[in-house]
């Protein structure tokens, strides 16, 4: 810069409280921005030696913490308030706009029946999301159930887990379904030898997708979907979120490069490459090309690969003595031979995998395949993480630890689904250690938490409660033993789940050199009871030393 340019710009904001993450100074009260960095962290007075500046006490009230990451996330959590939510709890829209849960299947119906009415005459699909039948007991959703909503046009309804998908009878006619002699264990039968119009996982569920409008490369790449994102993210607190399953073709890359660079998206957003109808050297090397294409709002070069499926949907594989109520096991959705090719090519050139396990037999998988590849590729910070890692137990933990691996806990299935666990799918015992954050900190594993949002909610703030408290919906402290304090659930929301990105570098504390991304709050996570660490209110956010503030919730009209 040459003499006679202009200084930059310098924003000092003024804060409440400053929660840095910081170790070597963990609280302030004044943060210095320039350029969208942080110049300086501490009082005013040890900010003065930057240069003039401008006082920015719009936050004087409130208290400052580093901007929340979201580890496992998915762009659809925009797109899918195209369609009708259909989940049992209430759940507010990108617009802060609260939307009552169905409590029984005649609810659902209820409601896309309603939906179908008010799109009468149009050719779509009518389209429901968030269903999650756990709730119903024994009672499941089949096509005749759907095909009350309408007998002409196609009808599905996609699972909270998102890998179960309930159709009509018309949208099985329109895959070439609806018809005896099909042989799969994802499509189960009914007594008349037809499908029952319930598909678990990608294998089953793919030719629906395209009849109902929900590819992944529309759910990942639609433009009004990524800018309603964009408004949940902020609501949230979330300055940096994944998209953990995308197809990434030239026209969604082009989308997003476009989106993320407007000065008004408020997100950067990490989407990975899903190892799905690829071969894993083409995705190696998709990865890899990506690269080069990073910015600073989008960074790309990531692979995820599913290995199992749900666990309330009974198709997550788990190991001996398998499902409490005697269910048969689930579903391997990769091939474990091509996991390991894929770990092994991944490795050779440097791309960060994150693995799907929900079940502990796949979690087993995981490691026994990331072992081989390291003795082919020893890598000494390779940050292959396992998202959800559900049931791993202490011994699972010690090898991760040994291979350098990190997780990614699914804390929030201790509220939505914690009880269905105890009673149904694992038993008491595995429940009770499902998400095991302290034994994953005990073991030195590095962690983090996340919402798998649309799954679950966008929030880290309430995935910290979860990670806290461990309480279920009914109350119950699910494995008081697996309890964190609220220190360490801050920092899995945001160095941890930075670290999980190879980001932490750059985000997830408010230290000199990183990006000015905070989280503002109206309240102070450090000084309220852990039990409200759920209903801490979020005026908004900063990204890049841009100010976003969050609309407030309001009733359905």
């Amino acid at each position: 810069m040459s003499p006679s340019s202009p200084s930059p710009a310098t924003t000092v904001y003024a804060a409440r409280k400053i929660i840095t993450m910081n170790p070597s100074r963990p609280h302030a009260t004044h943060v210095a921005v320039r350029e969208g960095r942080i110049l300086g962290v501490g009082t005013l007075a040890d900010l003065a030696g930057w240069g003039a500046h401008t006082l920015d006490e719009r936050f004087a009230r409130q208290v400052l913490m580093p901007g929340l990451v979201e580890g496992h996330s998915h762009l659809m959590a925009g797109t899918l308030w195209r369609y009708t939510y259909c989940g049992y709890f209430d759940l507010a829209d990108p617009d802060g706009r609260n939307w009552p849960g169905a409590a029984t299947l005649d609810a659902v119906v209820d409601s896309l029946t309603r939906s179908e009415a008010d799109s009468a005459g149009q050719p779509a699909a009518v389209v429901g999301w968030g269903f999650d039948p756990i709730y119903f007991g024994s009672q499941r959703c089949t096509r005749a159930d759907l095909d009350r909503v309408s007998t002409v046009r196609a009808v599905g309804v996609l699972h909270a887990s998102g890998h179960i998908l309930n159709v009509n009878t018309a949208a099985l006619q329109l895959a070439g379904l609806n018809r005896t002699g099909i042989a799969h264990p994802g499509i189960p039968l009914g007594a008349d030898g037809l499908p029952t119009g319930e598909l678990k996982g990608p294998d089953a569920m793919g030719p629906l997708f395209e009849p109902l409008g929900l590819t992944r490369s529309f759910l990942s790449g639609d433009e009004t979907g990524i800018r309603a994102f964009g408004k949940l993210a902020v609501r949230a607190g979330v300055t940096t979120a994944t998209d953990l399953a995308a197809t990434l073709g030239d026209g969604e890359v082009d989308t997003l490069l476009r989106l993320t660079a407007e000065a008004s998206y408020p997100v950067r957003l990490v989407p990975l490459l899903r190892l799905i109808a690829i071969t894993p050297k083409d995705a190696v090397a998709r990865a890899v090309q990506l690269r080069e294409r990073n910015t600073e709002q989008l960074r790309l070069g990531r692979i995820k690969v599913v290995a199992d499926g749900s666990i309330q949907g009974f198709s997550a594989r788990l190991r001996w003595p398998g499902y409490y109520n005697g269910a048969p096991n689930g579903l391997w959705y990769t091939a474990p031979e091509t996991i390991r090719e894929c770990y092994a090519l991944a490795l050779q050139h440097g791309v960060p995998v994150h693995t799907h396990t929900n079940g502990d037999e796949a979690t087993d998988l995981a490691l026994d395949c990331l072992e081989a590849a390291l003795r082919q590729h020893p890598s000494p910070d390779h940050r292959f993480t396992l998202q959800h890692c559900q049931l791993a137990d202490a011994a699972q933990f010690r090898r991760m630890r040994a291979l350098g691996m990190g997780v990614n806990l699914f804390a929030n299935h201790h509220f939505y689904w914690g009880d269905q666990h105890r009673a149904t799918t694992v038993g008491p015992e595995r429940a009770e250690r499902m998400n095991a954050c302290r034994t994953a900190r005990d073991t030195g594993v590095p962690y983090s938490i996340h919402s798998d949002a649309p799954i679950t909610p966008l929030g880290p703030l309430f995935t910290a409660w979860c990670a806290v408290t461990r309480l279920t919906a009914s109350g119950r402290v699910l494995g008081e033993g697996e309890c964190i304090p609220v220190a360490d659930a801050l920092q899995a929301i945001t160095l941890g789940a930075a670290r999980t990105l190879h980001l932490d570098g750059e985000i997830g504390s408010i230290e000199c050199g990183k990006r000015a991304d905070f989280c503002v709050l109206d309240d102070d996570p450090e000084s309220v009871p852990p039990a409200q660490l759920k209903d801490l209110r979020v005026w908004g956010t900063v990204q890049g030393g841009r100010v976003f503030q969050a609309p407030a919730t309001v009733p359905q009209s």
